[in-house]
């Protein structure tokens, strides 16, 4: 029996990068999947790969949040595995660079959309049919503890989630929930987009390197071991972790060389 078997998942931003590849890690292991973002070229081509649902919506919307939960409620009857993957780095800069517009933008998406997400999530699988049960997971980043100089609002959101995860798992646990909320941190990950960037660099040898360096194991992730991760917090292998932080990294943020 698969593990995730007779489960009922949903992953925002899932049609591309890392949502994409946990919409199909997620099936793979027996999971009905509902996934959420703009792309719809994109996301048929994944349903059709997986058999996956998609629902247009932007985790931004708070108005349309119930709508979304009422249709995976009714489809399915049940909710118990989120991803709050849906992300961005529209409009970002530095400090001093930054546009309010800009700020605002990526804490939209970033924080306000992840809690949102984390938030009519918990309600629904407080609604499951055997009591309150789930897991939870967000997607944060290496960069939540090695922030960026050029990307202010990014580092801040991806700090700012994980009190978030914390405080949502506290208070499921306060609940007598069964509902877990852990956060996956990734290093650079091996994307399309990063890819894309890399082929339209200057020099892409050096543009490689240069991402590859970041890591102490000297490559970058790829989208099957975030999905890989995503998968076993989602499943019950890992039914006593909540409130935690799961860095894959490969080591970059672990310490570094004396002189």
């Amino acid at each position: 029996m698969k593990r995730l078997e007779g489960k009922v998942a949903l992953v925002t931003g899932g049609t591309s990068g890392i949502g994409a590849g946990t919409v199909q890690r997620l099936t793979a292991e027996g999971a009905r999947v509902i996934f959420t973002g703009s792309n719809k070229a994109a996301a048929e081509k994944l349903c059709a790969k997986t058999g996956a649902t998609f629902i247009r919506h932007d985790v931004t919307d708070a108005a349309a949040w119930d709508g979304l939960v009422t249709q995976i409620r009714e489809g399915h009857g049940r909710l118990d595995i989120a991803f709050a993957n849906a992300g961005t780095e529209s409009g970002d800069g530095s400090i001093e660079d930054i546009s309010i517009d800009g700020w605002n933008n990526v804490m939209g998406v970033n924080l306000t959309g992840v809690m949102l997400t984390v938030q009519h999530a918990m309600r629904a699988m407080a609604k499951n049919p055997e009591g309150p049960t789930g897991s939870i997971i967000v997607n944060s980043s290496m960069n939540a503890h090695r922030a960026m100089g050029n990307f202010v609002a990014y580092s801040v959101s991806k700090a700012a989630v994980i009190a978030l995860v914390k405080a949502s798992a506290v208070h499921a646990g306060n609940r007598k929930y069964n509902i877990r909320v852990n956060a996956v941190l990734p290093g650079v990950v091996e994307t399309a987009l990063i890819v894309n960037l890399i082929e339209k660099s200057g020099d892409p040898v050096a543009t490689r390197a240069a991402y590859e360096g970041l890591s102490p194991m000297g490559r970058m992730a790829s989208v099957e071991e975030i999905a890989g991760m995503v998968a076993w917090l989602a499943s019950d292998e890992a039914r006593f972790c909540s409130g935690s932080e799961f860095t894959m990294d490969g080591a970059s943020t672990a310490g570094m060389n004396g002189v």
